[in-house]
């Protein structure tokens, strides 16, 4: 990088600061982290879509796609269980939420069953995404490291620190439109990188001429998931466990649903979920593409293949922008790795000081907004510096440090999921019996990972820890209740819950379309 790369990095790193500063009179609960419930779904879905479109998914799974052995377009498989997700959250669980008024998710889980539960539940998510949002500094830090060449330890408290001052300052206002700027510019940064990989290639025929048809191998429907000669991405487990993990996060976890709740009315939150299920596979299948070119150029340039570790091949974006682009665009690009960072690290921090400060410091206890607004700046300060201490331990879980983040997201995922499951739809459970369940399908996820390993693909965390959670929440519901059959049943319980809609059609539509177009890819290229 030469003075024209850094200044770009200034000023851009200035802006979201002043973006933050702009945002930092927010005092209530409902401004601080809600942003007024005053949001519309165009602002809505582009901060959902910046926070799935991470600097993780930036190198990540482009190298994933490129060059990482057993890696290709089965990449596309993630996006299978998307749309009907989409459908049962916007259908059920979402009208539930955002009906009852909450700030934190979890005290839904109050309401219905008791403090425990929602501490409990709370906590759970809390390590889990903190240390996920460890790993992803930690990828960022990789990234920042190889293009400014400056240590390892300094690339993370620079991250860390940036994005903790524009945390602390803005809130949720802050966090959102900062999203949708940030989006726009990641976009940006993919499309540079495609056309400057072609361009180095010499066009699109050299591409394809030197392509792999292997990596262009999307969908494996003899593959469970299950043995040791698994590689994992079958259309089953990955339709299957992705249905729940997508489930999961975007109804139960509060870095996501946080977003859904300032919505400025239901229908405003249900679009947002509709929008997110038609542009995710479009996002995705062009950041693969990219990981193809750059896979492919890697491969057929020596000098260039010869600088990614054999162990880390998360560098080969990072490496391409620093050797292959022209100064200028390398600050651009190095913005754009920063704003899906920025993007994420602050959505994360924003809602684990939600969760702290409603579930853990304030519960039911009446708090003046002044008093409120520093347990809210506390606890940002307190996750800042946890996300950055954790990111110093986080990088060797996995051969990418995305399936690093996703392992970790589904230990837990399925439990939490059941359990509000259970919370909406068997009202006679009580907390004590639920307690057992979440903490019990925890265990089972954790055994799954460390004794069985390689032997079922770790997709199938999601399914299996949501349906041993509602087992043995059920079990535990029924030897305490000494009754054979004492379960009512709530699945509908007014005109909001109708399944058949136009959003629901589109998804349905849209379920098929991606899996039409991984299947035929191989014969698009």
């Amino acid at each position: 990088m030469n003075w024209v790369d850094y200044l770009i990095v200034i000023v851009y790193a200035g802006g979201f600061l002043l973006l933050g500063k702009l945002f930092s009179g927010k005092s209530s609960r409902k401004d601080y982290y809600l942003g007024g419930k005053s949001f519309g779904w165009f602002p809505l879905s582009l901060s959902v879509m910046a926070t799935q479109l991470s600097a993780i998914s930036f190198i990540s799974a482009p190298a994933f796609v490129g060059i990482r052995e057993g890696g290709g377009m089965q990449w596309l498989s993630y996006e299978f269980g998307l749309p009907l997700a989409m459908i049962f959250l916007g259908v059920y669980l979402i009208p539930k939420l955002y009906k009852s008024g909450v700030v934190s998710v979890y005290e839904f889980l109050e309401k219905r069953f008791n403090r425990s539960t929602r501490v409990l539940i709370s906590i759970v998510f809390q390590i889990s995404r903190a240390f996920g949002t460890g790993v992803m500094i930690y990828a960022v830090a990789l990234i920042i490291m190889s293009v400014l060449d400056i240590p390892f330890y300094q690339t993370i408290l620079i991250i860390g620190i940036i994005t903790l001052i524009y945390s602390y300052q803005g809130g949720m206002s802050a966090v959102v439109y900062g999203d949708m700027i940030q989006m726009i510019i990641l976009l940006g940064g993919i499309v540079i990188i495609v056309f400057a990989g072609l361009s180095h290639l010499g066009g699109y025929h050299t591409f394809i001429e030197h392509l792999d048809p292997s990596r262009l191998n999307a969908v494996n429907f003899h593959d469970l998931g299950i043995g040791k000669n698994s590689n994992g991405f079958g259309f089953w487990p990955m339709l299957i466990g992705g249905f729940f993990l997508y489930t999961s996060y975007y109804g139960t976890d509060q870095s996501q649903v946080q977003r859904l709740l300032s919505a400025k009315d239901l229908s405003t939150a249900r679009n947002t979920l509709l929008v997110n299920g038609l542009l995710r596979f479009p996002i995705t299948l062009l950041y693969s593409i990219m990981g193809l070119i750059i896979g492919v150029f890697a491969f057929t340039t020596p000098e260039f293949l010869s600088l990614i570790p054999a162990d880390k091949p998360d560098l080969m974006i990072p490496i391409f922008i620093r050797d292959f682009l022209p100064h200028g665009l390398i600050g651009v690009l190095i913005v754009a790795i920063l704003s899906a960072a920025m993007s994420s690290l602050s959505s994360t921090i924003n809602s684990l000081s939600a969760v702290t400060t409603e579930d853990i410091l304030v519960g039911n206890r009446k708090v003046s907004d002044k008093t409120y607004l520093k347990y809210s700046k506390i606890t940002s300060v307190f996750w800042g510096v946890v996300t950055i201490l954790l990111a110093f331990v986080a990088g060797d879980i996995a051969q990418t440090v995305i399936e690093a983040i996703n392992k970790v997201g589904s230990v837990f995922y399925g439990p939490i999921l059941a359990t509000f499951i259970v919370a909406s739809v068997f009202p006679s459970v009580k907390a004590r019996s639920m307690n057992i369940g979440l903490l019990s399908g925890v265990a089972i996820n954790l055994f799954l990972w460390l004794y069985v390993g390689d032997n079922l693909f770790w997709f199938w965390w999601n399914f299996t820890g949501t349906i041993s959670t509602l087992f043995i929440a059920l079990l535990a519901h029924q030897m305490e209740s000494g009754k054979k059959h004492d379960f009512q049943t709530e699945l509908v319980d007014d005109e909001q819950y109708q399944f058949w809609s136009k959003n629901t059609i589109i998804l349905m539509a849209q379920f098929v379309i991606i899996v039409l177009i991984s299947m035929f890819i191989k014969y698009i290229f």
